[in-house]
């Protein structure tokens, strides 16, 4: 699972997060994300080459009006605001790993959600 900070690292070209990546493919792990983080990091095409080839190899979900509702939902029981975070958080499935900057925020979804997730910050 990858939120924002993730694909930032990838478009800036962090080695780390790029060998994560790597390492996930290799693995036949599903790496996703949904619509609304691209959203957060895509401004042009033309110049996010390294973004746009990622993208290629990641499972982008819908951010539709049913996961919409529920992340509205998690957002009140957490005590969160930011609902791309928390329909990030309602992606994962137990034992999936979430890779953030910001792990304090999607902490408290989490927990909320009562899944068993890694978080792992970029």
């Amino acid at each position: 699972m990858l939120d924002a900070g993730a694909l930032v690292a990838i478009e800036r070209g962090d080695r780390d997060m790029i060998g994560r990546l790597r390492i996930a493919h290799r693995r036949g792990e599903e790496v996703v994300t949904h619509g609304g983080v691209v959203g957060q990091v895509w401004r042009d095409g033309r110049r996010q080459a390294r973004l746009a080839a990622a993208l290629r190899g990641i499972d982008v979900r819908p951010l539709d009006e049913e996961l919409g509702r529920r992340a509205g939902s998690l957002l009140a029981a957490a005590g969160g605001g930011d609902a791309v975070d928390a329909a990030v958080a309602l992606l994962a499935r137990d034992g999936d790993r979430i890779t953030t900057s910001d792990p304090d925020d999607l902490l408290a979804l989490v927990v909320a959600t009562g899944l068993d997730v890694e978080l792992r910050t970029v």
